[in-house]
């Protein structure tokens, strides 16, 4: 079958008016149930970890420098590093993942799904190789800002990948192992971090040992399959009931369902094309580089204009802005160094209990995703993390954090009434990453359900920048808050952040899980849906029982 480009017509003219009096006798309700799939398959899981191995990455790299900034000494322009060299080696990761999420939101659209993860896969282990030999502050700067394109890329395509194989009773159980990947490859990078540490040059190992897994995934590529949405919208649909087949199983009644999967999807992309050709400008080129730009700014365009696009960003950018403004990232990158300054004398060994945390309470967000709802359990979660840093500000207050990082090394905890509250500001940050993990930590990467085909790649490439852009601002700005405000009012407005947050939540976000794609369109087509879909969801939930 000769491939064929995603933004060329899903049917020649000859073939569109009998093709479209098929789809309109197709009725939603006449389909078959997917919520009759007992368990995944065994080839969807294979795909599913696959596909996690950059979300392995993702954890690691971001994980690792953790570890890396309180190890490599004077190895780096011959001299330490200061406040604002750690802020901008930190930074240079999110800013550049911000860069490459919304190109890589295009690029999935034209090139696939399964090419953006090659691509990916390409720069992290360029990033890691030059991390590694890097001699000075600025060639470790560039080193993290390669790692950030492919960071950047891989965290917004992953989940896409795996949300559009998925079937919908599992879609955002599937989508968590993703996140759960990513809680591993920081667990990961903080135990070679603590293996390494004391080895002289250790920190090159830590950054350089990140190429390997790229390297294993860049060769298991080839197995894997195209999603079958973006297949069928590259007018590949055979190739699509392939896959589909294989992730559903075989069967009659299978074969059904994928039929009338199929049969949705198409309709939704009819109905796309129709809205296209009623928005286009005859004026505007159909071929070649320029009528790519044409359909890439319409599709910019139709995510802004179109109330369902538009609702379906902010609920997306709202979730991945808060999932960064709440500060986690900034234990993520500066947890050895926080640990340092309240007296431990083992910082990396230390920061290995949030990494654990992050990963154990990512696998109760497995467990709980398609059963408790996406909506609920960020409800309930995020008072804890409230709690979390809210303690943990009252917490700081009470400790003396030294104001040169030369004391810091020497210094240890040397008494009980010292020794207290540095082991409360622990457990604060436990409780804290425990609610992170079970919502905000794995919510947020739902998004690409949120959005229609036309423009799903798109959007989740925007949210996913809205995520970086917020991750940037955190990672540059930590530091220099906990100068600035003292950690007890840097804390203090991660605290009023997660607040914020949940009532953003309560107000706006509906909930998704059980249903489809293309449900979920229709959903926020006419308003926010959250009453509908809180008494769907409680319908759901009833019969199940």
């Amino acid at each position: 079958m000769i491939d064929t480009p995603a933004d060329a017509p899903l049917l020649h003219d000859s073939d569109a008016d009998s093709h479209r009096s098929s789809l309109d006798s197709y009725d939603s309700s006449d389909a078959v149930d997917e919520s009759a799939l007992v368990s995944p398959g065994i080839f969807i899981w294979v795909l599913t970890f696959c596909a996690g191995v950059s979300g392995l990455l993702f954890g690691y790299d971001t994980g690792v420098i953790s570890s890396t900034l309180v190890s490599i000494g004077s190895d780096l322009s011959s001299r330490s590093l200061t406040t604002l060299d750690k802020s901008l080696i930190t930074s240079a990761t999110s800013l550049f993942a911000l860069i490459a999420s919304p190109l890589t939101g295009v690029l999935a659209d034209s090139w696939g799904r399964k090419k953006v993860i090659l691509l990916a896969d390409i720069l992290f282990v360029v990033g890691a190789l030059w991390q590694a030999w890097s001699g000075t502050v600025w060639g470790m700067i560039v080193g993290r800002s390669i790692v950030g394109l492919a960071v950047g890329s891989a965290s917004f395509v992953v989940p896409l990948y795996i949300s559009e194989l998925s079937p919908s009773p599992f879609r955002g159980r599937l989508v968590t192992v993703a996140s759960l990947f990513i809680t591993g490859g920081q667990v990961v990078s903080y135990i070679i971090g603590w293996l390494f540490s004391t080895h002289p040059h250790g920190w090159r190992w830590m950054v350089g040992l990140g190429a390997a897994p790229a390297t294993i995934q860049f060769l298991i590529l080839e197995f894997m399959p195209e999603t079958p949405r973006w297949l069928v919208k590259a007018n590949q649909k055979d190739r699509a009931k392939q896959v589909l087949l294989r992730v559903y199983g075989g069967g009659d009644e299978i074969k059904q369902m994928v039929d009338a999967v199929l049969r949705r999807v198409e309709k939704e992309i009819m109905e796309e094309e129709e809205a296209a050709g009623e928005r286009s400008n005859p004026e505007l080129p159909k071929t070649g580089w320029r009528g790519r730009m044409a359909k890439v700014n319409d599709g910019f365009a139709q995510v802004v204009a179109v109330g369902g696009n538009r609702r379906a960003l902010i609920i997306a950018c709202m979730l991945q802005g808060f999932q960064q403004l709440c500060g986690f990232n900034s234990l993520m990158y500066f947890s050895a160094t926080i640990f340092a300054l309240v007296g431990f004398q083992s910082p990396t060994l230390t920061s290995l209990s949030i990494a654990l945390t992050n990963f154990a309470f990512t696998l109760v967000a497995f467990h709980s995703i398609d059963r408790i709802g996406r909506r609920r359990i960020l409800l309930y979660s995020v008072p804890i993390m409230v709690i979390g840093l809210g303690l943990c500000s009252v917490a700081f207050n009470f400790v003396d954090i030294p104001t040169h990082e030369s004391s810091v090394a020497t210094r240890g905890i040397d008494n009980a009434g010292t020794r207290a509250w540095p082991l409360i500001i622990l457990i604060a940050m436990i409780v804290y990453v425990a609610g992170y993990a079970i919502g905000m930590g794995n919510v947020p990467w739902q998004q690409s359900e949120l959005f229609p085909l036309s423009v799903r790649s798109i959007g989740s490439g925007l949210a996913t920048a809205t995520n970086w852009g917020s991750n940037f601002l955190v990672g540059l700005t930590f530091l220099p808050m906990m100068d600035l405000f003292t950690p007890m009012g840097t804390f203090a407005v991660y605290t009023g952040v997660c607040i914020a947050c949940w009532f953003t939540v309560w107000r706006i976000y509906p909930e998704t899980c059980g249903l489809s794609l293309e449900e979920v369109g229709g959903l926020l087509r006419d308003g926010w849906g959250v009453e509908e879909s809180v008494r769907k969801a409680g319908e759901r939930m009833r019969e199940r029982r």
